[in-house]
């Protein structure tokens, strides 16, 4: 059964997202392969940008779902699920619930301070919740990534 993380408390979902990707991806961790889920074009597209230049020192290797070099990366961008291989790890940026989410062995669910954010994030953990899924809470404000 899927395992959710909620990584809430985050100033900025975008930022937090990266700072998960790269903590994710950091050297000497057993690094799952990740699909984000960005069905929001212009979030997508900040994503991309975002992750050319995070960490400072460098970039995180990400490429969209549809890319030739897909295969090969280890972040995936996502607008829909239809196509986007089972990977191990689903990073959720959409204010709804993933489609299929089920069949990722992890979903993490990066969730900011604003209210546009957080409040549908509520209704996320009560569905999880309701289905006996495990979900995890890490309270970005204490143990910030």
């Amino acid at each position: 059964m899927t395992k959710v993380l909620f990584c809430h408390g985050a100033p900025d979902r975008l930022q937090g997202a990266a700072a998960w990707l790269a903590l994710n991806a950091a050297p000497g961790r057993t690094q799952s392969a990740t699909v984000v889920y960005a069905p929001d074009r212009e979030i997508a597209d900040r994503l991309d940008r975002l992750l050319w230049t995070h960490p400072a020192t460098g970039f995180l290797p990400h490429c969209r779902v549809d890319s030739k070099l897909a295969d090969e990366t280890p972040i995936l961008i996502a607008a829909s699920l239809d196509t986007a291989p089972q990977h191990q790890c689903l990073l959720n940026l959409s204010n709804e619930l993933p489609p299929a989410f089920s069949r990722f062995d992890d979903l993490v669910e990066i969730i900011s301070v604003d209210d546009a954010v957080r409040l549908p994030a509520r209704d996320r953990v009560k569905f999880y919740r309701d289905r006996g899924y495990d979900i995890r809470f890490r309270d970005l404000q204490k143990e910030p990534l």
